[in-house]
């Protein structure tokens, strides 16, 4: 039996999950249903890390990177007004694409990144002002 830890959502739960026996014959086996596996939350469970605005260099604050990606789409602009919750752009990472949203009623002061980039945890994508 083998114990895996699996995070889901940013719940994680340890699994334990039993190998079946060899090679089987398809032809000749009939189908075979087994349990479920054991499924037990684990005792820690760390809450997912949803990054916060940081204060900018120019007295202003910046929208860092969640995790690495590639820039997919730019819909912020210098001088461009959004809404808290107005997407600013689309982070792709692990095949899956993330918008990546305005924190707060804003204008945006610079756009550090352009469609295509690759980025890092942590990088500055665009500074603003509220």
């Amino acid at each position: 039996m083998k114990t895996y830890r699996v995070t889901v959502n940013g719940t994680t739960y340890e699994v334990e999950v039993e190998q079946v026996g060899g090679a089987v014959n398809t032809a000749a086996a009939a189908p075979t249903v087994s349990a479920a596996p054991e499924v037990k939350q684990a005792a820690e469970v760390k809450a997912p890390v949803t990054p916060k605005a940081a204060p900018a260099a120019s007295g202003g604050q910046s929208v860092t990177a969640p995790m690495p990606g590639t820039i997919l789409k730019v819909n912020a602009a210098q001088g461009k007004a959004f809404k808290k919750g107005d997407s600013l752009l689309v982070l792709e990472a692990m095949k899956m694409e993330n918008d990546i949203v305005a924190p707060c009623d804003c204008t945006i002061t610079s756009v550090c990144v352009s469609q295509g980039a690759s980025v890092s945890t942590g990088d500055v994508l665009v500074t603003y002002q509220e």
